[in-house]
C-alpha cells in the first residue's frame, strides 16, 4: 500500500474540562478524548480524504487500547503503531477558562517517546508521499534518533517532509536544547510550520525570554526579533524552503527564499476552545500540498480547518470532514 501521509510522533488520551469558564480547580468533570500534534494531524488529513498512517506508540493498557480503537474508527492506518510493555500511553489534562487553557502533560515515561529506529525501519516511510513530524519528538531517546532516521528515509525515497516545529516547555530539559535540536534537523524538512513564539523557541538565546502564565503550555510567550528568526531559519544551509507561520484568527504567513511574504487571510469566528487549531492548520494545508495546490490555496484550507476547530470542545475527535470544510470556505468568500 502507498500512502498519501505517515505522520509520527506523540498519542494521548486527551481530558477536557466540561466546565466551560470555570477556573481549572473549580472544574468538577471531563470528557475523554484523543490528541498529540501528530495523532490530531493523523486524523484531520484522513477526514479531508487522505491515505494515512500513524507512527506512535502505546503502553499495553488501557489508555492504549482507548487511542487505538479511535484511530481505527477513524480510518487512520495504526498497522505500525508498537506496543512498548515498559511505559505507558501519555494523558493531558486541559482545561477552558474564561481567556485562558491551562493544560497539564503527564508523560512520564511516556510510550511515544520509546519510538525506535526499529519502529521506522517497520514503518513504510518509501511508500509515503509525505512524513509529518514534530518538535517534541526530539525531546528524548530513543524518539529523538527515529525521527531524525524517518526524515532521512523520507527524503532518500523523495518524499516531502512536513516539520511542525511544536514547542513544549516542560518536555525540555532546557528550552535552548530544543533550538539546537530544531535547528539540526531542518536540513531534511522541506517544509516547517510553527507559530511566532516557536520560532523565537528556536532560536531561543535565554531562557528568561519565555513565560508561560496559568499554565498555558501551548501559548507561551516567548520573546525575540521574529522577523530575523525567520530570515535565519530560511538561511539554514539546505534548510527548508518554505516556512509556515500560523497567526491564529490572522490567518497565516508564508516565507519563502528570496520571496516576498504571502499573508492569507483566515476566518474570523467566536471561540471556544483553542486548543488544536494549530493542528487542524496543518491538517488542512497539509492536505493541500499533497494534492498539489499552490501554498496559498493550501493555506486558506488550513485557516477555515483551524477556525472550524476553535469553535468546537477538543482536537482530534472535532477536526472537519472535506465536505465540511469546503462549505465553510464557500459560505465566506472561497478560496
Amino acid at each position: 500500500m502507498t500512502y498519501d501521509l505517515i505522520t509520527m510522533g506523540r498519542s494521548s488520551i486527551d481530558l477536557y474540562s466540561n466546565d466551560i469558564g470555570a477556573k481549572f480547580e473549580d472544574i468538577k468533570s471531563f470528557a475523554a478524548y484523543v490528541g498529540g500534534s501528530p495523532t490530531n494531524i493523523a486524523v484531520g488529513t484522513k477526514r479531508l480524504g487522505l491515505n494515512v498512517a500513524l507512527l506512535t506508540a502505546v503502553g499495553q493498557d488501557k489508555v492504549g487500547d482507548f487511542i487505538v480503537k479511535f484511530l481505527d474508527d477513524e480510518g487512520v492506518d495504526t498497522s505500525y503503531i508498537p506496543r512498548k510493555p515498559n511505559a505507558r500511553s501519555s494523558a493531558v489534562v486541559l482545561g477552558i477558562e474564561e481567556k485562558s487553557f491551562p493544560l497539564v502533560y503527564y508523560r512520564d515515561n511516556a510510550a511515544d517517546m520509546e519510538i525506535s529506529i526499529d519502529d521506522v525501519i517497520a514503518t513504510p516511510i518509501a511508500r509515503t508521499k509525505a512524513l509529518q513530524i514534530g518538535g517534541t519528538n526530539l525531546s528524548k531517546e530513543p524518539s529523538r534518533s527515529a525521527t531524525f532516521f524517518a526524515a532521512e528515509q523520507a527524503k532518500k525515497a523523495g518524499a516531502r517532509v512536513f516539520f511542525d516545529i511544536d514547542f513544549r516547555f516542560d518536555q525540555w530539559h532546557d528550552a535552548r536544547a530544543f533550538g539546537v535540536n530544531v535547528r539540526a534537523i531542518l536540513p531534511l524538512v522541506d517544509i516547517a510550520i510553527g507559530t511566532e513564539e516557536e520560532i523565537n523557541a528556536a532560536m531561543l538565546k535565554d531562557p528568561k525570554d519565555i513565560i508561560i502564565k496559568d499554565q498555558q503550555i501551548s501559548a507561551p510567550e516567548i520573546s525575540g526579533d521574529i522577523e530575523q528568526n525567520i530570515a535565519d531559519i530560511l538561511n539554514i544551509p539546505n534548510g527548508p524552503q518554505t516556512l509556515v507561520v500560523k497567526r491564529g484568527s490572522d490567518g497565516a504567513s508564508i516565507y519563502q527564499k528570496n520571496k516576498a511574504r504571502l499573508d492569507v487571510a483566515g476566518f474570523p469566528v467566536e471561540i471556544y476552545n483553542v486548543l488544536g487549531a494549530g493542528d487542524s492548520f496543518a491538517s488542512g494545508f497539509i492536505y493541500g500540498q499533497i494534492k498539489g495546490w499552490d501554498l496559498y490555496k493550501s493555506a486558506r484550507l488550513g485557516n477555515a480547518c483551524g477556525a472550524i476547530v476553535v469553535t468546537r470542545h477538543g482536537c482530534a475527535n472535532f477536526m472537519a470532514y472535506h465536505d465540511e470544510a469546503m462549505k465553510f470556505i464557500e459560505s465566506r468568500g472561497g478560496f
